[in-house]
């Protein structure tokens, strides 16, 4: 189950003209402007490449879930598998790409002339083509995700313009299958997708949309590997519609969402006077795309089952005394209401989780992503009012409930990193 997005289908076709795609031969000149950038500005640019580990709705719904960080529970999770031989939890996986992402940011940040954001070096002729983007993504978000739109105008111009081109990136990348065109894509399609990302990261964006991007990463400790898997995960919603334990879907659920955190906590930024190590401010903004996704699938239940999907654990299905044919016939029992408590309480520990790396976030970001959080928190609460029927009824937070939120979202965005060290001492429980 992925998230509404735009489309994404041929350049040449009408849509793509619509959204303001550009003709290969109009970015010759962006491209070589890229190109020249990146050789002469990054000079760590092989090492941010080199990460091996191979493993985000409509309002930026995944922007930011490992959970369960403390070390012993990471330990734990290496298993044996049926044929003896050692198998490590999504968890541990996850957790090594954290890990690469963390270390990236601090290798750049020991060095403060290579974090600080540099104004561009542009070829003659293509300053304008780059601003043209930028505009561009910043009206998709506009338009797709009206509330976070207007928490990113709180940041600084460059920190802004960089998250409308994860998010524009986000959506149609999501929508590859899960749009109108979903039906005619093919694992081929998405192994082309993923050449275009790798070109663009190498200063050869295809089209306007990718020109943003190709800018961002340029500019921002960025790294590819959190995009490769989301792309990931749009394989997976092509070749499977059963999750059988919870660890398949946790997995699942950091490739189409929690990867959001680790794209977008770089151009966040953390807070100055933030004494939380880098790594547990990367979970936390896992936890909240964990926690985003689990309320999606949650909400969601009727919707994926009439696409013949059931994004539930089934071991989780079995021990409540469902099964599929349950979630099928879309009828409320008792045994549906106890089933779906538990699974609300799981997601509401994901959003716990993440709370506590929102305020290690820079004074300017905080916002759209406290707004993230407190408003799609309150789907598990519509889900509860509903009387857990999110098979007919679709949970949704009202206009009245949003615009109360948002002061709340403000207030809360101003509260300073703690001094007392908390995630720090979280992380070595």
């Amino acid at each position: 189950m992925s998230v509404a997005l735009i489309w994404v289908v041929s350049p040449t076709s009408e849509l793509c003209n619509r959204l303001g795609f550009l003709e290969t031969t109009k970015l010759a000149a962006l491209s070589k402007s890229r190109s020249f950038l990146r050789d002469s500005k990054i000079k760590n640019l092989d090492k941010k490449h080199k990460c091996e580990s191979c493993y985000m709705n409509a309002d930026f719904k995944g922007f930011w879930g490992l959970s369960h960080g403390k070390k012993q529970d990471l330990v734990s999770k290496v298993v044996a598998n049926p044929s003896g031989e050692l198998a490590v939890s999504s968890e541990q996986l996850i957790y090594d790409v954290v890990l690469k992402q963390a270390a990236l940011v601090k290798e750049q940040m020991r060095n403060k002339e290579d974090i600080e954001v540099k104004p561009d070096i542009v070829l003659p002729g293509s300053l304008g083509l780059l601003s043209e983007a930028y505009e561009r993504c910043g009206e998709v978000c506009a338009e797709y995700a009206k509330t976070f739109y207007l928490g990113t105008l709180l940041m600084t111009p460059e920190r802004r313009k960089a998250i409308w081109a994860i998010y524009v990136w986000c959506r149609r990348t999501d929508e590859l299958v899960d749009g109108p065109n979903a039906s005619h894509i093919t694992p081929k399609a998405l192994d082309r997708w993923e050449s275009r990302l790798e070109d663009l990261f190498n200063g050869r964006p295809f089209d306007m949309l990718d020109a943003a991007l190709s800018d961002t990463v340029s500019k921002f400790p960025v790294d590819i590997q959190p995009f490769k898997d989301m792309i990931e995960g749009m394989r997976m919603d092509l070749r499977k519609s059963r999750y059988q334990t919870f660890d398949e879907l946790y997995l699942y659920c950091y490739y189409v969402a929690g990867t959001v955190g680790l794209m977008s906590v770089p151009i966040m930024g953390i807070a100055p006077e933030s004494q939380a190590p880098t790594e547990s401010v990367y979970n936390a903004a896992l936890a909240l795309g964990i926690a985003n996704q689990l309320t999606n699938i949650l909400r969601d239940v009727g919707e994926d089952a009439r696409r013949g999907r059931v994004y539930l654990p089934q071991d989780e299905l079995a021990q409540a005394g469902l099964s599929d044919e349950d979630i099928f016939a879309g009828k409320v029992t008792d045994k549906w209401r106890n089933f779906m408590k538990k699974q609300i309480k799981r997601a509401r520990s994901f959003f716990d989780e993440a709370q506590q790396g929102v305020t290690q976030l820079s004074s300017a970001s905080r916002w759209p992503v406290w707004s993230s959080l407190l408003l799609y928190r309150q789907i598990l609460d519509e889900i509860e009012a509903n009387d857990y029927n999110n098979f007919t009824k679709r949970a949704y937070v009202s206009k009245p409930k949003k615009l109360v939120s948002l002061p709340v979202a403000y207030a809360k965005s101003l509260v300073p990193p703690s001094r007392s060290g908390a995630l720090s001492k979280a992380m070595d429980l």
